[in-house]
């Protein structure tokens, strides 16, 4: 089954409650609202035409700097290496529900064909939206994972608990506006015999070059015929 006849069953089945989204050539992405996350997820699994049996990945994502984050240096130029700023795009905040979304990654084994799917949460004070254990049940860990490094919550999951962090960690670590140093350090304190929590000692740094050096081995003047 090619691409486009991939395209063709879904954009007929499900035309209405989704929204083709920017993907590479070979890539298949769509978008729906969180209210049809699951109805629309049950389809592509069980539609004969479709047929995603398999839920490879899902993730969280946090889009409150997307396009437009800088280096947080004193003296960097804005021509710099790896920077993540669209340069031709109006620079304007989020809207409400626009920051966390939850992208899945799916295949279908009958007709050798993968599918990236997302939905944004609706409230970006409380992200919360549909589980999908139900539908592929290997979406349990995922879910934990996405809950425990962007705080999104998945209603009806069997046991929404932490899976990499501690117990008594605080915050979520895959948020954009969680500190790279953390919020609290852990030790093992010997006079109460148990692990203690204390504020960070670790004084914040900057982990970029704050001044772009010139390089001789590039100057033209070193430069052959």
């Amino acid at each position: 089954m090619t691409i486009e006849n991939t395209v063709q069953a879904i954009e007929a089945r499900l035309g209405s409650q989704l929204r083709r989204i920017d993907s590479l050539p070979d890539e298949i992405a769509y978008e729906c609202d969180a209210a049809q996350w699951v109805e629309v997820s049950r389809v592509l699994r069980d539609d004969p035409t479709l047929r995603f049996e398999m839920l490879m990945d899902l993730s969280g994502v946090d889009y409150s700097e997307f396009g437009k984050s800088e280096w947080k240096t004193l003296s960097a130029t804005g021509s710099g290496f790896s920077r993540g700023v669209n340069r031709g795009a109006s620079a304007q905040d989020h809207q409400n529900g626009q920051r966390f979304a939850v992208v899945v990654q799916l295949l279908s084994i009958s007709h050798n064909q993968r599918l990236r799917l997302r939905a944004f949460c609706a409230d970006d004070a409380e992200p919360i939206i549909d589980s999908l254990v139900d539908v592929w049940a290997s979406a349990n860990w995922f879910e934990r994972e996405a809950f425990d490094l962007f705080g999104i919550l998945f209603r009806g999951h069997p046991d929404l608990r932490r899976l990499l962090t501690d117990y008594g960690f605080i915050g979520h670590p895959f948020r954009k506006d969680f500190p790279l140093i953390g919020n609290v350090e852990v030790r093992y304190d010997p006079i109460k015999q148990r692990v203690v929590y204390e504020p960070v000692s670790i004084e914040s740094r900057t982990l970029v070059p704050r001044v772009i050096r010139h390089d001789n081995r590039y100057d033209p003047a070193l430069g052959g015929n």
